[in-house]
């Protein structure tokens, strides 16, 4: 399993409740800190981590998931626009893409 870091640092300020998480966490643990994230935040940590993996097929379903769940499109924009800083803006771009066949279904 690639470790995903979750920290404010590699994130940015653009979702604090991501600064709670631990640098050290893997993805796969964050699941056992479930009760305390609501499935909005469980949603918006998927995307993200899906995203900067390039993971664009599951990274479809988690964002039709995320869209049930509470996750605005204003939301999504701008998780996916801080993760560009990140991993790039070829991935920002299909995952541009990917949103605007979701939200606008």
């Amino acid at each position: 399993m690639k470790k995903q870091i979750a920290g404010r640092d590699n994130l940015g300020e653009f979702a604090p409740q991501f600064a709670e998480l631990n640098d050290d966490v893997l993805f796969g643990e964050v699941w056992s800190r479930e009760e305390k994230l609501s499935l909005h935040q469980r949603s918006l940590i998927t995307c993200s981590s899906l995203l900067t993996q390039g993971a664009f097929p599951q990274l479809r379903a988690h964002m039709k998931i995320a869209k049930e769940n509470g996750i605005t499109k204003e939301e999504m924009v701008e998780v996916i626009t801080h993760l560009a800083f990140y991993n790039g803006w070829p991935s920002a771009w299909t995952a541009f893409n990917i949103a605007q066949e979701i939200y606008e279904s």
